[in-house]
Formats: C-alpha cells, structure tokens, sequence
C-alpha cells in the first residue's frame, strides 16, 4: 500500500529536486519518519495526522509506504532554500565540487529540513521530539544515497588498505557536513602527530630496557640478601628479604630514570605544539570553505524565521540561584566519584591483606601487584558503568540549567560529562600516583581503615611501577573491548538484520510477473531503517572518547612511556572504523556547520596544562628522581671521598630504608614463621622506606632536604615548560593582555588557559592552582557580558533577518 501528497508549492517555484547520481525515474526524499501501524482514530494517529498536515501547510511533499510499520518520505520546497541563501547572503555560492549539479549543498539542505522538522509545532503544541517520546513516531533519519561523493569515500576512505593513506576531509564534508569533517581533520592531525610522541616514547622506553641490570640502585636490591623487611601486613604476615624484589626492582627503574624527565618536558611542549598547529590547520581548512567568519547565531535566527516567520528569539537569561544549584549538584557528583575511587582504595588495601594470607604461594609474593592487577581491572569496569550514569547526570543538570540554544546546551553538557568523566578515570590514578605509601603512617603506628587494614605501602624502589600496571591495563582494555565492542554490536546487529530480508521472489507465468515490482523508494528506505540509529551525540561521543584518550597520553605520560603508541595504533583503527560506522553500519548523520571543533578547544588547552601541572608531580612526588638526585649531591661516597671510581648512588637503598624495633609492634600483630637462616630470637628489627629515626621515629635531617628539593623541580619543570608553552602561544596567537595571556578567536577572547600559564612563577604550585580554580568557577559565576548587553545584539540580528525576509518576499510577489 503506497500513496504520496504533492503539495501546491509556493508561488511558481517547483516542488521537484532530483539526484543527478540517481536513476531518472528515482525520487530524491530529505527525511524519512518511521511510525508504527496505529489503530485508526487513535489518539497516536490523530496526532502523527496533525504533525504532517503542518508539513504539508509548510509545502512539503510527502510520501507514504506501508510494509510492517508506516514510512513516510518528506521533501521540502525549493523556497525555503532560497530563503535561506537570500538570509545569509548565500553562504553556500561556492559550490562544493561534488554538488555542482545542485543549487544548494546536499548537507546543507539535510540540515534546514531537520530543523523545520525540530520545530514544527503541532495545534497541541508538540514538537518532533515529544512525539517520538510519545511513540507516535519511532524514528526520523535522512537518507544514504548512491551519490558520487558516498561512492568515492566508500571507494577511497573506509577500506582498511587506505589506513595510512590521507583522509578526504574536502568530500567528508560533502556528503557529512563541516562538523564531521573538522572531526576527522582534526583526528587525523592528533594521529600524525602523535607519531612523533610515540618515536620520542619508544625509544625512552628501549633505552630504559638496556640499562634493565645495570643500574646501581636495582643491583642493591638484588644483593640485599641481609636486609630483613618488615611484614606487609598484621595477621601471619612474614618478614621478607629485600632481594627477594629484584625483579620488580629492576622493572621499576626501567621505567623511572633519567630518560623519563625528559620525555615528561618533551610531552608538555609536544601538547602545545599540537594544538598551535592544530589550529593553524583549521584556519586554512575553514577559509577554504569560507566559513571562517560564520556566524552560528544569525544562521540559527535565519532557520528561525524561515521555519515561522513570526517566531521570536528566545532571550538570554541568568539566574544565579539556578547557578549555585547546578554548582552544588556538581560538587556532590564529583564527591561521588571521589568516594567511588576510594572504594576502589579499599578493594586494594583488603585485596593486599587477603593475598598475603593466601594458601598459593605466587599469590602471597605477588600479593601487591595482584592487588594492583585486579584493582585496575575493577577500575575499568566502574569506568564502563558510571561513563552511562554520569551522561544521564549530566544531560539531567543540563535540562535544568535551560540553556536558550542547542550550541549552548552541547557546550554545557561537554564541560559537565568531560569533568565527571575526568575524576572517573582518573581518581584512582591521582591516588596511586600522589596519596600511595605516603599517608600509610609507619611500622608501630599504622594508618588504617576502619581501625582494621593497613593502608598499602610503596615497594623500596618507588610507586611508579603501581602506576604503570594501573594505566597499561586501563588504557589496553578500553583501547580493545570498548573499540570491538563498539563496532561489533552494530556490525552483529546488521548482519542479522540482513539475514532476515527475504527478497520477494518473481516468477513469470504467461508473460506476465507474478507480482507487482517493489518500489525502489521501499528497499531503500527499509535498509536505512535498519541501520543503527544516531542521535545529537554520536560525534560527540567519538569527541570525547578521543579526547579521555588524550588526557592519558599526556597527563601521566612520565609513568608510562608507550601511551603515546598506544594512542597511535588506536588511532589508525578508530579513523576506519567510525568511517564504516558512519557509512555503512549507522544512519547518516545530520550534517551540521562549523567551523572549529568547538569548546573541545578549550578542554584540550586544559588538558595540556593538566599534563605540566602532572607529570611534573609524577617525577616529584611519586618517581624516585629526586631523592636519588639529592643523595648523589649530598649523602653519596662521591661526597664524601671526593672520588669517580665509585657510582654516586652507591649506598642509596640503604640510605632510603629506616629501622625499626620490632619490640615496638602493635600488640594485636601476629607474626608469622620467621625467614629460613634465622632464629626467631635473632630479628629484633626489621626495615622499611620511610626517612625516620630509629630511636624515636621522627622525620630526619635528608627528609626535609628531599621535600625541599621536590619543590624546587616542581616550581622549576612548571615555569621552564610553560615558559615554552608561553612562547609558542605567542607564536600562535596568545599575547599578553592586563589580565594574563589572550587569544583572540573569531567568536571572543578565551583568556583562561593563558592564565593558568602565568602561574607558579615563584611559590608553591598547589595554593595557586587551587586558587585560580576558584577563580576560574567565579568568572563562570558572574558572566562577563551582561545579559541585557546580548539580548541587544540579538534583537539587531533578528530584526535586520526578518526585514531581508521581507524584502525578498515583496520582490517575489512583485
């Protein structure tokens, strides 16, 4: 059953537009609506009637399909599209080399109906979306269709031999739009790039493996088959020989040497590289389309008055009690996730007390890094679950803010789920990287959860091994079941959708056909059907996936050098597979225009200082760079004996390891048996890492010299890396204005990332960094530009919008 309503178009302009890729007698549909079979008279179809008699008083033709559920294909009249070139002066009059038959870009025409669709308001004042929630409509999608520029791509982009092959940016655009396209422009620039980090991370990490036995400090441990350390936990735990780690010590420096303070700067400056070029790029890229100046504003009042000419704007609007709310609900979302991450501490101090109790005799020499194994895989599987809470979160703070546009609420939405996607991820690595062996208290006088668990301590070589393991298994695990399950489930789903389409078979009998040819318009509105659905967020997923990935790569880079390959060879897969997701698996996309990637900008300039502010904790606080620095320059036998025939870090471990009586134990600690070649009686003291005296194990003389040279390089790495950023933000645009540095952007000044580069310059770090994020939640508190101010500029818009309007419909009529 088929029957199509042709409209009366307006005026003498004609309704039809073909494709001129497509078969003659082929029609060409911008949007096809998806609805159920309802019963006649029901409530459900009465309203789906109403919404498309207002389609078709707006001159849109429409056709109708029935096969198990209803299709109807919508084509608007060519008028609205002249409206829309006359409004903005013909943004599009340079046409796109794979439209030339077109007066009018195919995305561009996609993306006018989807907003007259949007907007459409019915007699019951119900709009597209509110049906779709009502079941009246199930789904609306445009089409994929056999044009030349989806041939090409298909042809010239998907396929996995082109995988290092540059991407078609100019016809990504064409057949997805500006906002696609700046997304893989801006993938592919992350990835070549990124190529260079990856080298720069290789080779740290090859040079770490040759000097895998000949440190000085790994061999110590290796021979310390004298020093007795103190038992790892309260219950039967056993004293155990320093050199019974040498293994784990020599991976340790592997990992944690010279090498890695240098890979940590060259990572800052890599970052801000990036993102300089990054938009030296786009500004050509954007020129080229002549979108450079593109005002998102006027074209959104343009469809506006296009769709209903007496519409009018929706006002800028501040509420400060709306503000406090969304800040307070913020904050307790943020101390959810900070209480997850210390439930996941918890997991890992019970998990370490139950593995070195065990009856298998790996698991209790293994016992921290079981724990550290196990708590990392946990992490990932809270990261999976709360990535789904946190998007319902954020886009339920976002419905209750009321922003006055859909650019608005996208960029509220990002700065929400990007900040609760942070602590997500990251909570449990800022434990382990800063907080781990560091709060645990000593022997005799334990910090201890619910007065019954130890806190974990650090291994007598450094943390930063813990924190390997943690990101190595985190980033492996999202970089493969998230990208397999991601393309695999709809790719299972369309094969089985494909495997249940049983053609109609045709026979001929006398002549004839034994049934009537299926309309060509059918199969192919059932195959886009059966594709999976997209939403507003689909590319911002990808954004946001992408950019996760980018906080990883550079914010603890110092503890794991292969970040940047890992990334890299990610990367390669992801382009090609969002590329047969978008054109083969998933519905095609409405496409959107842009001209920048957005406040994503922003959050990578944030990103980028995060890295600094990072690494330059990691080789402070959590690497041993600098107590083994401080004791080559103080403490060593070259100090002391003024002599070169002896590494400087001869006596380190020993140096770094304090004694304690084990009369001092806490009554309730049972000790186990003690170590094979000693008498019970004969161990009256044991070892641990900490800088205390013995007699009363208070902080000694080298520990203060240690926290004071951790200070030191943190202010020095801070202000030596970000004096470079500050110079190649000069080159990219940042000058130096009254209030810290500015860039200027074709949409305003972004001062913000500027400032935090201006900071640290001669006191500690952490009270200023805190500070200007207070600073920085005030500036958003109290906007800059007053409400009146903006609603002044856009009334000025609209009205000069709506005369054109009128002017160009006089001129018709005449």
């Amino acid at each position: 059953m088929q029957d199509e309503i042709l409209l009366t178009p307006w005026r003498d302009f004609p309704v039809e537009d073909t494709d001129p890729f497509a078969p003659p007698d082929e029609e060409k549909w911008d949007f096809v609506l998806v609805s159920n079979i309802h019963k006649v008279g029901s409530e459900k179809e009465i309203k789906r009637k109403k919404f498309l008699d207002e389609l078709s008083k707006k001159g849109f033709a429409i056709k109708k399909i029935e096969d198990k559920k209803l299709f109807y294909g919508v084509r608007a009249p060519k008028q609205i599209f002249r409206k829309y070139q006359w409004l903005l002066r013909n943004p599009d009059s340079r046409l796109q080399n794979c439209d030339v038959h077109h007066d009018i870009p195919v995305t561009t025409r996609i993306r006018i109906v989807n907003f007259i669709l949007q907007n459409t308001i019915t007699p019951d004042l119900e709009k597209l979306d509110e049906l779709i929630k009502k079941k009246v409509f199930e789904a609306t999608f445009p089409l994929h269709e056999k044009e030349e520029v989806r041939e090409f791509l298909k042809e010239k982009w998907f396929h996995w031999r082109d995988i290092f092959c540059e991407q078609r940016i100019e016809k990504i655009r064409c057949y997805f739009g500006e906002k696609v396209a700046l997304y893989f422009a801006w993938l592919g620039w992350y990835t070549y790039l990124l190529g260079i980090a990856a080298v720069a991370g290789l080779v740290v990490f090859m040079a770490g493996i040759t000097v895998f036995n000949s440190s000085q400090v790994s061999k110590e441990i290796c021979e310390a088959s004298n020093i007795i350390m103190c038992p790892l936990c309260d219950q039967k735990c056993p004293f155990w020989l320093l050199s019974d780690t040498c293994t784990y010590a020599r991976v340790t420096h592997m990992i944690d040497n010279e090498g890695t303070v240098l890979f940590a700067m060259f990572m800052a400056i890599w970052a801000t590289v990036f993102l300089e070029l990054w938009k030296r790029k786009r500004a050509n890229v954007v020129t080229d389309w002549d979108l450079y100046r593109w005002d998102e504003e006027e074209e959104e009042l343009a469809m506006e008055l296009i769709n209903n000419l007496q519409h009018e704007p929706r006002r800028y609007q501040h509420s400060y009690f709306r503000s406090t709310i969304m800040l307070l609900l913020v904050l307790v979302m943020i101390a959810v996730l900070i209480g997850i991450a210390h439930a996941l501490i918890i997991y890992r101090v019970i998990a370490t007390a139950l593995f070195t109790q065990s009856n298998f005799e790996f698991l209790r020499e293994q016992a921290n890094t079981m724990a550290v194994m196990t708590g990392a895989v946990l992490h990932y599987i809270t990261i999976v679950i709360m990535t789904k809470v946190n998007r319902h979160m954020a886009l339920y703070l976002c419905d209750l803010e009321k922003p006055r546009t859909f650019s608005q609420r996208e960029n509220n939405f990002t700065v929400k789920i990007f900040t609760f996607q942070f602590f997500t991820n990251f909570s449990s690595l800022i434990y382990i990287a800063f907080f781990l062996g560091r709060i645990n208290g000593h022997p005799g006088n334990y910090v201890r959860i619910a007065g019954k668990w130890r806190l974990e301590e650090c291994h007598p070589s450094g943390c930063i091994t813990d924190l390997f393991i943690q990101m190595a298994i985190i980033m492996l695990l999202k970089q493969t079941i998230s990208n397999v399950m991601e393309y695999l489930i709809p790719w299972i789903a369309h094969k089985l959708r494909k495997k249940q389409q049983r053609p109609k078979k045709r026979s001929m009998i006398l002549g004839e056909e034994e049934e009537e040819a299926e309309d060509p318009c059918k199969r192919q509105w059932l195959s886009n059907y059966q594709l999976k659905e997209v939403n507003i967020f689909s590319l911002f997923d990808e954004f946001l996936e992408m950019v996760i990935q980018y906080s990883f790569t550079t914010i603890f880079v110092a503890a794991f050098p292969l970040a940047p390959l890992l990334a890299f060879f990610n990367n390669l897969f992801e382009i090609r597979l969002d590329a047969i997701k978008m054109m083969r698996l998933h519905q095609r996309m409405v496409p959107r225009k842009a001209n920048d990637i957005g406040i994503w900008l922003q959050v990578l300039e944030a990103v980028g200082i995060l890295a600094v502010i990072g690494n330059g904790l990691v080789i402070a606080i959590t690497s041993d760079f600098i107590p083994v620095q401080v004791y080559k320059y103080t403490y060593s036998p070259c100090m002391m004996e003024n002599s070169t025939s002896v590494d400087c870090s001869t006596g380190y471990i020993n140096h770094s390891l304090s004694v304690f009586r084990i009369q001092d134990l806490e009554p309730y600690t049972k000790l186990s048996e003690t170590l094979p070649g000693f008498l019970s009686n004969e161990i009256k003291e044991c070892r641990y890492r900490d800088y205390r005296n013995a007699d009363d194990y208070s902080y000694t003389v080298q520990f203060w010299h240690i926290f004071a040279a951790r200070l030191a390089f943190l202010i020095l790495f801070e202000v030596s890396t970000q004096g470079g950023r500050r110079r190649l933000g000069q080159l990219g645009g940042w000058q130096q204005g009254e209030t810290g540095w500015v860039h200027a952007t074709p949409t305003g000044h972004i001062n913000w990332p500027g400032e935090l580069l201006t900071t640290c310059g001669g006191s500690f770090c952490f009270l200023q960094h805190v500070a200007l994020c207070v600073k920085l939640i005030a500036a958003w508190y109290i906007p800059d530009v007053p409400q009146s101010v903006k609603n002044q500029f856009l009334d000025r818009k609209h009205s000069n919008l709506r005369k054109d309007l009128s002017v160009m419909e006089y001129s018709t009529e005449v």
